[in-house]
């Protein structure tokens, strides 16, 4: 301990007399140089400056990202990307354009599939419209032939309904024909110019002469227009009228309807003779000896010129003879079997006329007839192919 002590003394004072020695020489030195001038102090060492950050590469960033862009396939924006770059560098073209033209190509090729994919959809679409249509077109055209055929079915049940009804009218028209077939008895009667035809009988009608005729069946009245247009289809009067009889029909046209109407019924219809029609007329063997049929009053028995009003009238609304039998004195003109011929004072049974002629014989008068030609025994005559008058017919039949 003591030995550190001395050993610090000794270095104290050793250090003090280099001190003393020091100052001696600069004591020595300030003398000779004059005043000692202060030291200037010692500049403080400057900082030293912080690293400044690396400036950033704007360039290769824009190079990166676009790369970066391209290679997730966002082309359009690695497009804009590349675009941003070459235009803040254009000294960079060399190395920006490729990328710009590859990210154009690729955008081209997009461009190009999608409206590849868009004329495809384009053409599906179109192929899917176009089938639509052609189903729609097919279940129109379905529809239209279904509804044609249910049209035509409708059609065809509505004819068949139409030919049924047709059928079955025709049928109670012909069923109401046979039964107004009146059954006249035969018997022998004075035909032609008889006493009650007074003054008004012209020479044709004479001379009077005996008729024995068989039996048969006579119209209870003239064949009406329905009767007519049920066999025939048609009807050429010229005053229309279910109930009207028939007019303007020719012998010819009369002895047609008679054929259709025997296929219709199978019977053997046929117009009367004249001596049939007479004597029917006058009431067979129940006559009363009238100058018309059904009376001598004509106004009350006929249409004529007196009373008919210029046109026909539905059959049966006058007085009938003494069989039943109606308008066999006015309404319309009735045609016989026979032809037109002179008389014979003979006796005769069921005469048909003569054999020959050039007109057919027309009885009883008509609705423009004065009320003379509507007379029993009145005859007239036409040619059997006239059909502009006012012929009409009532029928007759052998047996029912």
């Amino acid at each position: 301990m003591k030995l550190r002590i001395l050993l610090c003394l000794f270095a104290f004072f050793s250090t003090f007399g280099v001190w003393e020695a020091s100052v001696s020489e600069l004591s020595a030195q300030s003398v000779i140089q004059g005043p000692k001038q202060k030291p200037k102090p010692k500049p403080k060492p400057k900082p030293k400056p912080k690293p400044r950050p690396a400036k950033p590469n704007v360039y290769q960033q824009l190079m990166n990202e676009g790369q970066a862009q391209y290679n997730r396939q966002e082309y359009q924006a690695a497009l804009t990307t590349f675009q941003n770059a070459l235009a803040k560098y254009p000294a960079k073209k060399y190395e920006v354009q490729p990328w710009i033209d590859k990210c154009n190509l690729r955008l081209a090729e997009i461009a190009q599939r999608e409206r590849e994919v868009a004329e495809q959809r384009r053409a599906r679409e179109e192929a899917a419209r176009r089938e639509r249509e052609a189903a729609e077109q097919r279940a129109r055209e379905e529809a239209a032939r279904r509804e044609r055929e249910a049209a035509e079915q409708r059609a065809r049940e509505e004819a068949a309904r139409r030919e049924r009804e047709e059928n079955e009218k025709k049928r109670q028209i012909l069923n109401r024909l046979v039964a107004n077939m009146v059954r006249v008895e035969g018997g022998t009667f004075t035909m032609g110019a008889t006493s009650e035809q007074g003054s008004d009988a012209t020479g044709f009608e004479k001379p009077t002469h005996q008729v024995t005729l068989s039996s048969f069946y006579i119209g209870k009245y003239e064949v009406t227009q329905a009767e007519w247009e049920a066999v025939m289809g048609s009807n050429p009067s010229s005053f229309k009228g279910a109930n009207l009889p028939v007019e303007q029909v020719s012998w010819y046209a009369c002895q047609e309807f008679i054929r259709k109407l025997n296929e219709l019924t199978g019977k053997q219809f046929r117009l009367p003779t004249e001596a049939e029609w007479e004597y029917a007329a006058r009431g067979g063997k129940h006559s009363y000896g009238e100058k018309y049929a059904g009376g001598g009053d004509v106004d009350n028995v006929a249409w004529y010129s007196g009373n008919s009003g210029d046109k026909t009238h539905p059959v049966g609304t006058k007085r009938g003879n003494e069989l039943g039998l109606y308008d066999m004195s006015g309404n319309v003109y009735e045609w016989c079997q026979d032809w037109s011929g002179s008389y014979s004072s003979s006796h005769q049974t069921n005469p048909t006329g003569p054999a020959t002629g050039s007109s057919r014989v027309l009885r009883g008068g008509c609705w423009f007839s004065v009320a003379g030609y509507c007379r029993l025994s009145y005859r007239n005559y036409d040619g059997p192919d006239n059909g502009d008058g006012a012929g009409g017919l009532r029928l007759a039949l052998p047996n029912l």
